[in-house]
């Protein structure tokens, strides 16, 4: 009988999420719904287990955790790249190392759900009712607004389509962003400082790497309008979040919407869980149940192949 770990499944959905029962005469699943924040105390509870499934890059797995951890053989991570662990030393260390496939709808959705959010004070309107006032903000309508978009891959190019259907004007940048590839979504390709100084609301759709990492930093923040909303639903060190604390309490900037984080879950008394003009959600772009089915459900095929001795969606070595 073989251990499994689920790590970070704070709604402990993990073992009803899919069909288990293949599995149940080899191996004993255990679900961990709280994160485990320090290196030592994460050896410790994950010694036993030959199989932990991580959720996403919310606990990394560096090489100095690999190496403290002799018994575990195969690490599957929630889609097929994961910053967080260092697929070097799984390589060396003789850890196979899996993925899962993905969407990115419901990251998509989320952000439009922050933006609208934020357009129309969703928040503090409800706070208002909810305590027994009444309307205390005025809203914006997102019709002739321009919404920006750094990065206009699979992901941006779906945010894109949406603000479209707003009627909203979309421009866009990225590093080896194209003419053509604008063209093709009908998006106006802009220099990197006139998408900050033009956009009304600037979402990031970037995969976080050295090159992306502290890209948005405190002089970008500056050219903003100081009506506009930062959007983030990718990976919080993508900002430099000091800066982006500061722009808000400032009013550089009108607010940031922000669903990830450089650390999660957010430390308390954090600036980010403060100020009225961040609205902050849990890292919750692709906590859906479709999403989740979809995930464990392969999950479970990549623990049956690798039991077989013929496991499947490997991930390579980042090299």
């Amino acid at each position: 009988m073989l251990h499994v770990a689920i790590l970070d499944d704070y709604q402990d959905v993990g073992r009803q999420m899919t069909d288990w029962s293949n599995l149940e005469s080899r191996v004993q699943v255990d679900a961990f719904t709280g994160h485990i924040a320090h290196e030592d105390e994460l050896v410790t509870a994950l010694e036993q287990y030959e199989i932990v499934v991580a959720m996403r890059e919310r606990t990394p797995f560096p090489r100095t955790t690999l190496e403290r951890l002799p018994n575990l053989k195969l690490l599957i991570t929630t889609g097929m790249g994961n910053v967080a662990i260092d697929t070097i030393a799984c390589r060396d260390l003789g850890v196979t190392l899996c993925g899962t496939g993905g969407s990115q709808t419901s990251t998509a959705e989320l952000t439009w759900a922050l933006i609208l959010a934020a357009a129309r004070g969703i928040v503090t309107e409800v706070g208002n009712v909810r305590s027994g006032g009444w309307m205390t903000t005025i809203g914006t309508d997102l019709e002739g607004r321009t919404l920006g978009l750094l990065g206009l891959g699979r992901l941006g190019g779906r945010v894109a389509k949406i603000g479209q259907a707003f009627g909203m004007r979309t421009i866009a940048w990225s590093t080896n962003l194209t003419a053509e590839r604008c063209a093709e979504l009908g998006v106006e390709l802009v220099e990197r400082d006139e998408l900050f100084r033009q956009s009304d609301f600037l979402s990031i759709h970037l995969v976080l790497s050295e090159r992306t990492r502290g890209l948005v930093s405190e002089g970008d923040l500056a050219l903003m309008k100081p009506t506009a909303w930062l959007v983030n639903t990718s990976r919080g060190p993508i900002c430099d979040e000091d800066a982006v604390a500061r722009a808000c309490q400032q009013g550089i900037i009108g607010g940031a919407a922000i669903d990830a984080f450089g650390i999660e879950p957010l430390p308390t008394g954090h600036p980010f869980r403060e100020l009225p003009n961040i609205l902050p959600t849990p890292h919750i772009g692709y906590v859906t149940e479709d999403t989740y089915r979809q995930w464990f459900d392969q999950i479970v095929e990549n623990i049956e192949a690798y039991l077989g001795g013929e496991p499947i969606r490997v991930i390579k070595p980042r090299v």
